[in-house]
């Protein structure tokens, strides 16, 4: 369990903010997130009033799938605001929610990523968070004058320095640098200014940072991935990593070998918080939850399943493949190592066909679907608590508002009632509700 004994939420958002692709079609969902603020102000005020951690935006820069002109035309992803202006926004109509979104190293460059982050946590008083991932999409590439994408391995050494910049960044002030003394004239103490002078393999970068020290230490650090860099990139630096689990097994590997690497580091496993992504369907009843799947995955069309898969594999050409067959054991590649592996153990462990896992992969891609009551859902989530596969968990909500409003309505009481979840924030900023620490120094 983590120090407190209560899981952890956030929720996954991202562009239209539906996550089944076909989860805009639902009869009662917004259509419009990604060009609607007052959409976002009614998401974000309806997990505060849950008590929920984190609302997450994930971002893909570019516009994946644009290979596939007549596929992407039913994807509603190609709509979004850029997310860290969102958040700066969204920071003004919240109070205890935690504001999160992603930025890849790949694409951008750390003193830029430390001065945004920096900055989001001042405006919402210590609520803000990074997604720290490397990137994976052609389409960035293409967008940022590079031929391709670079290697896996290349991409995480990178990252690896491209953190440590941000966090040398985000010391360039030590607490109460900044007496602002009208009559001495001092505006800051220059004993408490650190200038970083950092020279490495891939960034040269001087500082100070043009902000002073974030009000959490360091904005809250999520990391997600399942490849032997990524599991050490989120030992040394994350306090939240997100996942794709699909069985309480592998989550429990999972856990055990991540918390398991942090004391190389120094570093306590209550430091981090892994958090699995579990798509839920929520039904007063099991047969009305099997009904609201069965009438999102009714809208989803073939050619766009197989699509969506064939990106998720990184671009394994599925065409030579016989639907109703078992699925092929594709072979990963420098864009997505973990992910093709989930697929096939999805796959062999469910006895299911290539349509099946590309209908899948639609509706929840390579996560964990809960279909159920909310009593049966909060068995659910228990067992993987209770049993160390998870601290929490990264909600993918099918379509919105519904999906939240459930969760929120039906199953957050009854996990209230067992004891498992806050009744109240714990705190004002981020880290204090995730109960993970303040850096040190």
């Amino acid at each position: 369990m983590t120090s407190n004994g209560k899981m952890k939420f956030a929720v996954f958002l991202m562009a239209d903010s539906n996550y089944h692709i076909a989860g805009w079609r639902h009869p009662e969902a917004y259509v419009d997130a990604g060009s609607n603020f007052q959409r976002w102000v009614e998401f974000a005020r309806t997990l505060e009033r849950g008590k929920l951690d984190m609302l997450f935006v994930a971002d893909v820069i570019g516009v994946p799938g644009t290979k596939d002109i007549e596929s992407l035309s039913y994807n509603p992803t190609i709509d979004k605001f850029e997310p860290f202006t969102l958040l700066a926004a969204l920071s003004t109509v919240t109070s205890r929610i935690g504001l999160v979104a992603t930025s890849a190293t790949a694409y951008q460059e750390p003193y830029n990523v430390a001065r945004t982050l920096a900055s989001l946590d001042h405006l919402t008083a210590g609520r803000a968070g990074w997604n720290l991932v490397t990137g994976g999409s052609y389409e960035d590439a293409a967008n940022f004058s590079q031929a391709s994408h670079a290697a896996h391995g290349d991409r995480y050494e990178r990252a690896e320095e491209f953190v440590d910049v941000v966090r040398g960044l985000w010391r360039s002030y030590d607490p109460g640098a900044f007496p602002r003394d009208k009559a001495s004239g001092r505006y800051i103490d220059p004993g408490k200014l650190h200038v970083l002078n950092h020279t490495g393999k891939y960034f040269s970068v001087k500082g100070p940072l043009s902000v002073g020290r974030p009000p959490q230490g360091y904005p809250v650090i999520v990391q997600a991935g399942m490849s032997e860099p990524a599991r050490q990139l989120s030992a040394r630096v994350a306090d939240v990593v997100f996942t794709a689990q699909s069985s309480i097994d592998d989550a429990k590997v999972f856990y055990a070998d991540v918390k398991g690497r942090m004391q190389t580091f120094g570093r306590h496993p209550d430091d981090l918080k892994i958090m699995p992504g579990v798509a839920m369907y929520i039904g007063r009843s099991q047969q009305e939850a099997e009904d609201k799947v069965e009438q999102l995955n009714s809208l989803i069309p073939t050619h766009v399943a197989l699509a969506r898969l064939s990106r998720m594999l990184g671009g394994v050409d599925l065409s030579g493949y016989a639907l109703d067959e078992p699925m092929p054991e594709v072979q990963s590649n420098a864009a997505r190592v973990s992910t093709p592996l989930n697929y096939v153990r999805l796959a062999r462990r469910e006895k299911l066909t290539l349509r099946e896992v590309a209908m899948r992969s639609a509706a929840a891609k390579d996560h964990w679907t809960l279909v159920g009551t909310p009593e049966q859902i909060a068995d659910r989530l228990e067992q993987w608590f209770v049993e160390k596969a998870a601290d929490g968990f990264n909600l993918l909500p099918p379509h919105m508002p519904g999906a939240i409003n459930d969760f929120v309505e039906l199953v957050v009481p009854e996990l209230q009632r067992r004891g498992l979840f806050r009744t109240e924030y714990e705190g004002a900023t981020l880290r204090e509700n995730l109960g993970v620490p303040f850096p040190a120094g």
